[in-house]
């Protein structure tokens, strides 16, 4: 494949997705020329041999990428395929490193996961002759993580759950699980740091209840993070996650994350108008059934759940042992 293509960029489509890096700066410095290398390459005047159209099959994304590629599909890269098809090519380089001990693969990508999905779906969907362009670099995977920050800090197609994975994922094999020295390096400030990874610090009993994980925002963990750490609260959330799941699946309710975060907040102090605290009845299969709560002044307040899967039978012998007891 050819090296060193001039012209390949006339508009900045992608303007901040990659740009092409010098290879023996610190990730910091690498980034600093952006904005003139980004000129350079649009005019077409500079195209290093470093710059190669490869084919997108002989690349694999790097383990640390920030991407989550199950969520990579037509709709969510609906921009770059329209920008590809418009060019009739892609303008900016990916940031990719020479892979020497894998058969299968040629380099791995650092930055450009997305635009390498949509090459890729671009070639699948009648255009075999689309090539996926990349600039290839020498640097030490604490790089390549600082690279990839810097270069994807600011995008907003990538979530706060993508980034708080990647920040969790770096901190233990970079910085050594501290935070003030990943915060020095990154330069942002340790509150946010901890902010973000509380996104991903979550139990997995929360997580599961968000229909997509990328609704989990700073947000929503500054809410949930507190009261995951109170057993009875996390419990009375887990039991409300419960219920708001099967209403997802059987009624086709689907909450936003904010909407979810406020009702497992909101069950953690729910009660009855009289200050009685509200439980939770599952049924066999361990579908929430009933939620009840006993006034301090007496009685049995009862709600019979929608879509339990429960019989009759079943739900009257459940109200049959809350009258006994």
């Amino acid at each position: 494949m050819a090296k060193g293509n001039r012209g390949f960029g006339s508009s900045l489509t992608e303007g901040l997705e990659d740009s092409e890096l010098d290879v023996s700066a610190p990730a910091e410095s690498i980034m600093a020329s952006r904005s003139q290398t980004l000129a350079r390459l649009a005019s077409g005047k500079v195209v290093t041999d470093r710059t190669e159209w490869v084919d997108p099959a002989r690349c694999r994304p790097w383990r640390l990428h920030n991407r989550d590629i199950d969520h990579l599909n037509e709709e969510t890269c609906r921009d770059l395929i329209d920008a590809f098809l418009s060019a009739k090519k892609q303008r900016i380089p990916a940031i990719v490193r020479k892979l020497h001990d894998d058969p299968e693969y040629d380099y791995e990508i650092i930055a450009g996961v997305r635009r390498w999905w949509t090459v890729q779906w671009l070639r699948e969907h009648h255009h075999p002759e689309y090539e996926y362009l990349v600039t290839i670099q020498h640097v030490s995977d604490e790089e390549a993580f600082r690279v990839s920050d810097i270069e994807n800090r600011s995008r907003k197609d990538i979530s706060d759950w993508e980034r708080a994975n990647e920040y969790l994922r770096a901190l233990d094999e970079f910085y050594d699980g501290s935070q003030s020295e990943m915060a020095e390096h990154l330069k942002i400030s340790r509150s946010w740091l901890t902010r973000l990874l509380d996104v991903a610090r979550l139990p997995n009993e929360i997580v599961n209840v968000f229909a997509d994980t990328h609704d989990i925002t700073v947000r929503v963990a500054r809410d949930l993070k507190p009261l995951t750490g109170d057993q009875r609260a996390l419990g009375l959330m887990v039991a409300e996650g419960q219920a708001i799941i099967a209403e997802r699946d059987d009624l086709g309710v689907k909450l936003t994350g904010p909407e979810v975060a406020k009702r497992l907040v909101k069950a953690t102090v729910a009660t009855s108008k009289k200050g009685a605290q509200e439980e939770l009845v599952k049924t066999r299969k361990g579908k929430p059934m009933l939620r009840y709560a006993r006034p301090a002044r007496g009685g049995l307040n009862l709600k019979v759940l929608p879509r339990s899967g429960a019989t009759t039978d079943e739900v009257l012998e459940a109200i049959r042992k809350l009258l006994d007891a």
